[in-house]
C-alpha cells in the first residue's frame, strides 16, 4: 500500500505532529511515517520500545494457548446452543 488516508487528529497529536515535522525540516508526511514506525516498532534505534500491541501486556497479562483453547471451545459450545435455541 502507498497511500493510507487518516482522519481524526485531536490538536494535541496536530500540534506534536507539526513540532517534529518542523524540528526535523520534514513534511508532515514524513513526520508522521516516522511516529507509526516508531511506534511499530519498525525504526531503527528504537528497538528498545515495545510495540503498540505488547505496550500494556506486563499489566493486563496474556492467556496460555491452553486458556485460549479453553475459551474458544466454551465460545463454540455458547453459540451452537444458541443456535439450536432459535426458531
Amino acid at each position: 500500500m502507498t497511500q493510507l488516508t487518516l482522519r481524526g487528529f485531536d490538536s494535541e497529536l496536530e500540534k506534536r505532529l507539526r513540532d517534529l515535522a518542523r524540528r526535523n525540516a520534514t513534511s508532515l508526511n514524513k513526520a508522521a511515517l516516522q511516529l507509526m514506525r516508531r511506534g511499530a516498532g519498525l525504526e531503527s534505534g528504537f528497538s528498545s520500545i515495545q510495540p503498540i500491541g505488547d505496550a500494556l501486556s506486563r499489566f493486563a497479562g496474556r492467556m496460555s494457548i491452553g486458556d485460549v483453547q479453553a475459551t474458544d471451545k466454551a465460545v463454540a459450545a455458547a453459540r451452537k446452543t444458541d443456535i439450536d435455541l432459535q426458531p
